[in-house]
């Protein structure tokens, strides 16, 4: 049986999205192939990195894409934005697209404060993401 695809979009490319992409892998990587891209990709946020470490997560073989990389050359079952920017200028025509979510999760890397405040909010975005990874799932389970 194959596999539908998923693509995770947001702005950067370099923390929510790159979250949820190895939470879907996590949870259903047996069910789902998972992307992430950014309509402005950047490099992946150094507290990305560190806060899924502490839950076990490897994002060492994960990269910031575009999401040009993908449009038109792929179908995707389901995209999904993780933040405001992304739902709203992110192509209204993408081809090959199934269905189209909208998860709003606060940018952990705007927000100004100290070094242990930005982590604990990269934290935050995190465990927004696995909460939303994981009903997901559950709704479509029940389906």
């Amino acid at each position: 049986m194959s596999k539908t695809n998923v693509l995770f979009l947001c702005t950067g490319n370099t923390a929510r999205s790159q979250m949820a992409e190895a939470f879907l892998r996590k949870y259903a990587g047996d069910r789902f192939e998972a992307y992430s891209a950014g309509l402005d990709p950047s490099t992946i946020h150094p507290n990305t990195i560190r806060v899924m470490e502490e839950v076990g997560l490897d994002l060492s073989d994960q990269y910031s894409k575009d999401v040009m990389d993908y449009m038109g050359k792929m179908h995707f079952g389901y995209l999904i934005t993780v933040c405001a920017d992304a739902d709203k200028n992110c192509p209204s025509v993408f081809p090959g697209l199934g269905q189209r979510l909208h998860w709003p999760i606060e940018d952990p890397a705007a927000f100004v404060g100290s070094a242990e405040e930005k982590l604990e909010k990269f934290r935050q975005a995190r465990d927004q993401v696995e909460q939303h990874i994981k009903a997901w799932l559950a709704e479509l389970d029940a389906e």
